[in-house]
């Protein structure tokens, strides 16, 4: 009789399992496939690597965290947008008008579509930003600033899609 109680929690503690994840996120169970399109860039000013190095981390992203298949199109859930921002601006001036640091702001719209779970679609601009000493040549830094703030967007923009906290 133990033996058939014990089989029962045991089955029940394994199929629990599934529903949880360690990224927090709650992606309903008929959800199989993601679709990301190419985030063109759209800003004033253009960094030549930034849209597929945006796109690339996006659809790593969803690869490395979720169970979902990365399909050309027509994923259960979609994201397409652009980038729509991409500036250096000063954000500490000296006595004598000199930038002591810089930012550089990256802003993505991305239009999420759920076809499982229609009401989790959304339309959103996500910012984030990175300084930096102005004494330091931005070339020598850029793409390191890219990387962490697209790291930033892509924690953002995940967390709004698919976790429910």
């Amino acid at each position: 009789m133990f033996k058939y109680i014990y089989i029962t929690v045991f089955t029940i503690f394994i199929n629990s399992c599934g529903v949880y994840t360690f990224t927090g996120a709650d992606i309903h169970p008929d959800a199989k496939t993601i679709s990301v399109t190419y985030f063109q860039n759209q800003a004033t000013q253009v960094q030549p690597i930034l849209s597929q190095k945006f796109t690339d981390a996006l659809q790593d992203h969803f690869i490395q965290q979720t169970s979902l298949i990365l399909t050309r199109s027509n994923g259960d859930l979609q994201f397409e947008g652009y980038i729509s921002d991409y500036q250096i601006t000063p954000i500490s001036i000296s006595s004598n008008d000199q930038a002591n640091q810089n930012r550089l702001s990256i802003k993505v719209f991305v239009r999420f579509n759920n076809f499982i779970e229609n009401d989790k679609s959304f339309e959103k601009s996500f910012n984030r930003f990175a300084d930096f000493d102005s004494n330091i040549e931005l070339s020598t830094i850029e793409e390191d600033l890219m990387d962490e703030i697209i790291i930033e967007l892509i924690n953002d923009i995940f967390n709004t899609a698919v976790v429910n906290w």
